[in-house]
């Protein structure tokens, strides 16, 4: 693809950004507090504005709930609205309340099922009143010991509550699986990897879709991989991307291993899934414990496009005729020219014909939202993970 076909892919490419990101995060040992961290959702919609004011790729902010509660979702979308952006998916929370201790649409009490199940409708009246087309299920179900429960039946009982759950969706609405292999469940996890999320998507119906976490694999998995058999399977319904060292360590995208990220991309460019019809939602899934949010998510927007650019650079044509000739080490230095490029100028350029600064983090740090919030947001609590 030459530069100017990649530009005008990447012009049309969106990234969503998760409410959460913006709020004080850490680990169980210490959540560190920073200044003028949002106090409510329209304070958490304000920031994420900035990041799509200054890299003009993020219009969307999904929401987490109960985390993002308001009296009138209608309110909060006007008010998404006039800051230009819209409200994305709409995240399920059923891993915080004492009553999911032994799970949630798996529990083996019928009744915790029902108000897991009810909760999620709760969910999808906040998608009608946003006009959100996406609900985002994971689940922190599973066992921690062998006999705890029984595996098959837990299989049975999510079956049984996704189907309801889905059958409360409007026409125009879906609902997206996430998977994760492990923690807080050790043992046996209800929903621990793609095939599990696929075989119950595929039962609930085509406006069941997978959702694929970057750090929600075992180490040295091949995620490339699962994204070009659920992209095969028209399946791949959502990125949660973020950076992971050993596990689900929800640092900044791009930032363990950019090669990975540029290999994902790699298959979803070749997949014609970058197309904003495409069905895939790109998102970021992260936590900045110590580094400040709106820096760090327009950062993290910053190398998804980087990647992204140097995805769309790979000579396709010499790729296809190195790989039909078995050329092996032609066929890798394909890939290998086009991960090399600097990719920066041309996103500079791009930006510059958007009407935006070239350097989105230069042009944010020059803005003074920073100190203005800072000043602005005494009094009150603060919003954090898990509020």
């Amino acid at each position: 693809m030459t530069p100017e076909s990649a530009k005008a892919a990447l012009r049309d490419h969106t990234i969503e950004l998760p409410s959460w990101a913006f709020g004080n995060s850490g680990t169980r040992f210490k959540v560190f507090g920073q200044p003028g961290v949002p106090r409510d959702p329209y304070e958490k919609l304000a920031d994420a504005a900035q990041v799509h004011q200054y890299t003009g790729v993020a219009p969307r902010v999904s929401l987490h709930i109960p985390w993002d509660l308001v009296d009138d979702f209608s309110d909060l979308s006007r008010h998404a609205a006039d800051l230009g952006v819209t409200i994305g998916m709409i995240n399920s929370n059923v891993f915080q309340d004492d009553d999911y201790m032994l799970g949630s649409l798996t529990h083996p009490d019928a009744r915790v099922r029902r108000k897991a199940v009810d909760h999620h409708k709760q969910c999808i009246d906040v998608m009608r009143a946003t006009r959100s087309a996406d609900l985002k299920v994971w689940l922190a179900d599973g066992l921690n010991y062998p006999g705890q429960d029984s595996i098959r039946a837990r299989q049975d009982r999510l079956a049984e509550s996704l189907a309801e759950i889905y059958a409360a969706l409007d026409d125009d609405q879906r609902m997206v699986l996430e998977y994760k292999f492990f923690e807080p469940a050790f043992y046996s996890t209800d929903v621990p990897d793609w095939g599990t999320s696929l075989l119950h998507c595929m039962a609930l119906g085509e406006r069941a879709n997978v959702v694929l976490d970057t750090g929600h694999h075992a180490p040295g998995t091949n995620i490339e991989f699962i994204v070009a058999q659920l992209l095969r399977q028209g399946r791949l319904g959502a990125f949660d991307f973020n950076s992971r060292f050993y596990a689900d360590d929800d640092l900044m995208v791009g930032a363990a291993d950019p090669f990975q990220l540029f290999r994902i991309m790699h298959e979803i460019v070749q997949a014609g899934a970058l197309a904003p019809d495409s069905g895939v939602n790109f998102m970021l899934d992260q936590c900045h414990n110590i580094e400040p949010k709106i820096p760090g998510q327009i950062r993290s927007v910053m190398n998804v496009q980087e990647a992204t650019a140097k995805a769309l650079l790979v000579d396709a044509d010499a790729l296809a005729a190195a790989q039909q000739a078995g050329d092996v080490l032609g066929a890798n230095g394909v890939l290998m020219d086009a991960y090399n490029t600097d990719t920066r100028p041309l996103l500079a350029e791009l930006r510059e014909e958007q009407g935006l600064a070239p350097d989105p983090m230069a042009a944010y740090a020059a803005s003074g939202y920073a100190e203005k919030i800072a000043a602005e947001r005494i009094g009150g609590a603060q919003a954090g993970w898990g509020a």
